[in-house]
């Protein structure tokens, strides 16, 4: 199955955003902690250009702590700034704006204005609330949830512009889509659950087999990947008339790694970004 997902809304915000970026004065740029490539909007890398740019690494409560600190590394080895975040906490939160704002510089004929921007479903309407400290954006679990541009003022010198998620017309890395499904940035609706739900298992297998272990009490070493999905689905009931109901189980299994019931963990390491796309992202962070 090749993955893609491009509404119309998403064609109209990319113009919209484009417009926007020219009024902007830095931009907070989210992207998801377990996967900070695959999340990593190439569209928006390049719309951004070398604005100041503050990279936020959302949900780090749900991701692997030991591959977060690689990722922290690996952006510090490459000159872009960026730092962990999750809801809980609250000293990061306040450090969000601290690091933007310091970049820029004093106006008085407008107040300054940071532009959020991701993908969907990775959390900007949540920190939009959170950095208000009121209920501004509206949050959802699927993606998509904001469809229209919107400005919130942080006083009398600092507005900050919400964006719809966007993602990109042909997401031609298929590992990354792949993961992206597996997150939920892409609507379950849009995607063959079972088929993703095989890629998670072994996913799992290959860098979390204790994981599967604990959580389905199966021994994932000694099985293929398909028939691993298969016990899965007969353990927790995903069954039809005929056989195994391998949607169900891949819901099943994708929405335990969504929801964090098999533990913290991350889908992709430094590693597994292309040689290509680290020269491309190094040269538009910096500046």
């Amino acid at each position: 199955m090749t993955i893609g997902w491009y509404p119309g809304h998403m064609h109209k915000a990319r113009k919209d955003i484009t417009l926007a970026l020219q009024q902007v004065d830095a931009v907070i740029e989210i992207v998801d902690a377990r996967l900070p490539y695959s999340s990593e909007n190439p569209v928006l890398n390049r719309l951004i250009g070398t604005k100041p740019r503050l990279r936020v690494l959302n949900k780090s409560d749900l991701a692997d702590p030991a591959v977060s600190m690689l990722w922290l590394d690996y952006y510090a080895a490459h000159g872009i700034d960026c730092m962990l975040l999750h809801r809980e906490n609250e000293t990061a939160l306040r450090q969000i704006l601290r690091k933007v704002t310091a970049r820029l510089e004093t106006r008085n004929s407008r107040a300054n204005r940071i532009m959020i921007v991701g993908i969907p479903n990775v959390g900007k309407s949540t920190l939009i609330n959170l950095l208000t400290g009121r209920k501004i954006a509206k949050v959802g679990d699927e993606p998509a949830v904001t469809k229209a541009r919107q400005e919130i003022p942080l006083g009398e010198n600092l507005v900050l512009l919400d964006t719809p998620g966007i993602l990109w017309p042909k997401l031609e890395d298929q590992q990354a889509a792949y993961r992206l499904a597996v997150t939920g940035a892409i609507r379950n609706t849009a995607i063959e659950l079972g088929d993703v739900g095989l890629f998670a298992v072994e996913f799992l297998q290959q860098r979390y087999p204790a994981r599967v272990r604990e959580r389905y009490q199966l021994d994932a070493s000694s099985m293929q990947p398909l028939a691993l999905l298969e016990a899965i689905g007969k353990k927790r009931g995903c069954l039809t008339k005929s056989g195994i109901d391998f949607t169900k189980a891949g819901e099943l299994v994708i929405n335990d790694l969504r929801t964090g019931k098999l533990g913290l963990l991350s889908l992709e390491t430094p590693s597994d970004i292309p040689s290509t796309i680290i020269e491309e992202s190094t040269a538009n962070a910096s500046g």
